[in-house]
């Protein structure tokens, strides 16, 4: 750019060349900042928590327990700063693994639950059964567990309940409810706004579409329902039995007469969980840091007593990096949420995803066995059937494939699952629902009301047969019902084949019917009932080696998304963000609910791709 020869010229000219010049100056000073943090934390390495001699290890786990956390962009992550409490996720495997590592560590005397920050129905109570189990193996070493919350609910206390002491705050409460499946329903809403809902299914008790077709739920849902309901209540209820050292009976008592005994305890909740054996002793949370001074000492600041949470003892204790190793391995594959056609990242199985992962410990010669762990209510048949044909061809070129069940894995999650070597589930997994429905909503009549029409010419009768503004004619319903039906003659074959039933004996318990992993195993749709290291310990059996390591096969962050993580989480750990202020929706109540409801329906809706219409999902989530 040549410079202007008018004094004013030369006046601007020279402003633009300072802000310029400035702007280039700062754009560098920040890649420089950028480029010294990634360099720091590669050359020095991350600064490693202590682990003091006789430290309480804190689990605290946040918001709902899950196989797998959800991808979360790591800009938003840490320009956010913390995840809001309706959102937060806690990986089960890292409290088993501190559990784990707790338990053989020297330093760590005592391990303390506390449950304040725990929240959703269950997640599939199958995982706290595992950490139960696991707090039960801790307590073999003579290590005290103790249990402390403000207050408890239903499924806080089931975490709560495998503690040797369980304490609570005198102001807490303690009921149980038992458990439910409540849905929302829509069609009186969508016939008034004319909204026209086309659906395509098959199975009596397929009852994925009532919400958008009834305003209650069916009898033969209802029937299904309250029996995998019953089954997991059992199951919980005489664990926390058997825990407190008392029969099912008098905690069934306890539940039936709870308006009685509060009465009798004047409303005071706290003491009635005392009197009838669910806590030990009511403590305020200044008594309970005195009671662990006097257990495990002073921390270093001398205001608390010594102790570090799970998260900081993983970094201290878990190893960075996963070593190479020449042994033969078992691969374990996670496939959580919702099953959608194509590409997709943490918390959502994309068909294409899901099968690039399964492909990669098919091309892994060490790999001898291949472990899906499933924790799904299902979704798009085309997309199962992806993820299933990688798993049946890495059977046919020899691996070992064994499906381990987690909370869910129902209608799609069963469909990957069906023609396995073996499937394990929980006796509290949610099972089944082996059928298939489509449907498509049309806006015809609303946008009519407004005086929008649709009109046009075609060159033959499906040219112009589905419009999602003014309908679907006859043939293409006829259509989409015959794809429906082969579809479900598609599921019962595969469940056939790797049953080893017929098929008029797999619909006599399809029809899109969901049941407990106990019933489901006595049907014969699971071969065994146990937790994800049962599954994996088998499938090397089956794979005739005793010699192995565990892999698990996860998605590799880009070079840049890892760069960008590392950079914002060393600026985040220097207190250069601040987390952003929640919304007022979150803070009210009736807000927060009405909005998870429509959030639930518009993300239900936009996860419905499938390329064919078809669907093979279980609305059978606990509420």
């Amino acid at each position: 750019m040549s410079k202007p020869n008018s004094m004013i010229g030369r006046f601007f000219y020279r402003i633009w060349k300072t802000v310029d010049v400035t702007g280039r100056f700062f754009i560098g000073l920040i890649a420089i900042t950028l480029f010294a943090l990634l360099i720091r934390s590669c050359v020095s390495g991350p600064d490693l928590p202590t682990v003091n001699e006789g430290s309480a290890l804190i689990l605290n786990p946040a918001g709902v327990l899950v196989e797998q956390e959800k991808y979360v962009d790591p800009i938003k992550e840490v320009i956010a700063g913390s995840k809001s409490a309706k959102d937060a996720e806690t990986s089960m495997y890292d409290l088993l693994d501190a559990i784990e590592y707790a338990k053989e560590d020297d330093d760590i005397s005592v391990l303390v639950i506390q449950t304040n920050n725990l929240m959703g129905a269950y997640g599939g109570i199958s995982k706290y059964q595992d950490l139960r189990d696991a707090i039960d193996d801790f307590k073999t070493t003579g290590k005290k567990v103790i249990a402390v919350g403000d207050w408890y609910s239903q499924g806080q206390y089931y975490l709560a309940s495998a503690a040797d002491e369980v304490y609570m705050n005198p102001q807490g409460n303690l009921m149980f409810d038992g458990m439910a499946r409540t849905g929302t329903y829509f069609k009186s809403a969508l016939d008034k706004l004319g909204v026209k809902v086309h659906v395509f299914r098959v199975g009596t008790f397929k009852s994925a579409v009532e919400p958008f077709i009834r305003d209650n739920m069916s009898e033969a849902a209802k029937e299904a329902n309250i029996e995998w309901l019953g089954d997991l209540w059992q199951q919980m209820k005489s664990d926390i039995a058997g825990s407190r050292d008392m029969s099912v009976v008098e905690f069934d008592a306890f539940v039936e007469n709870y308006l009685d005994i509060i009465k009798e305890n004047n409303g005071n909740g706290a003491q009635a969980a005392v009197e009838h054996g669910f806590v030990d002793k009511l403590m305020t949370r200044g008594d309970f840091r005195e009671h662990m001074i006097n257990t495990v000492g002073f921390n270093d600041k001398k205001d608390s007593y010594q102790a570090i949470g799970f998260k900081k003892y993983l970094k201290a204790r878990r190893p960075l990096i996963d070593m190479p190793s020449s042994k033969d391995k078992v691969a374990v594959i996670v496939a959580k949420g919702e099953i959608v056609d194509g590409k997709r990242k943490e918390g959502i199985i994309g068909g294409d995803s899901t099968a690039r992962l399964i492909r990669k410990a098919r091309l892994d010669d060490s790999v001898k066995a291949i472990v899906m762990r499933v924790d799904s209510p299902g979704g798009s048949a085309f997309a199962s059937e992806v993820i299933r044909s990688e798993l049946a061809r890495a059977q046919k070129e020899g691996k070992i494939v064994v499906t381990s069940m987690a909370g869910m894995a129902a209608s799609g999650g069963y469909w990957i699952s069906a023609t396995s070597d073996e499937i394990w589930a929980h006796p509290t997994t949610i099972t089944g629902s082996i059928g298939i429905f489509g449907m498509v909503p049309t806006f015809e009549e609303p946008l009519n009301q407004l005086g929008i029409h649709r009109d046009g010419v075609g060159t033959t009768k499906w040219s112009r047969s589905f419009d999602i503004m003014s309908g679907i004619s006859d043939d293409l319903k006829a259509v989409i019902q015959a794809n429906i039906e082969k579809g479900y003659d598609d599921f019962l074959s595969l469940v056939a084949e790797g049953r080893d039933m017929s098929k008029d004996e797999v619909d006599s318990i399809a029809q899109g019917r969901v049941w407990s992993g106990e019933d489901a195993h006595r049907l014969g749709l699971v071969d065994k009932l146990g937790d994800l290291d049962d599954a994996v310990d088998s499938a090397a059996k089956l794979a005739n080696i005793s010699d192995y390591e565990v892999r698990f096969i996860k998605r590799e962050m880009d070079p840049t998304e890892k760069m960008i993580r590392e950079i914002l989480q060393n600026a985040q750990a220097s207190g250069d963000y601040q987390a952003l202020v929640s919304s007022g929706a979150e803070s009210n109540p009736l807000l927060h609910a009405v909005g998870n409801q429509l959030q639930e329906v518009y993300s239900l809706l936009m996860n419905y791709n499938d390329p064919n219409y078809a669907y093979a999902h279980c609305m059978c989530e606990i509420k």
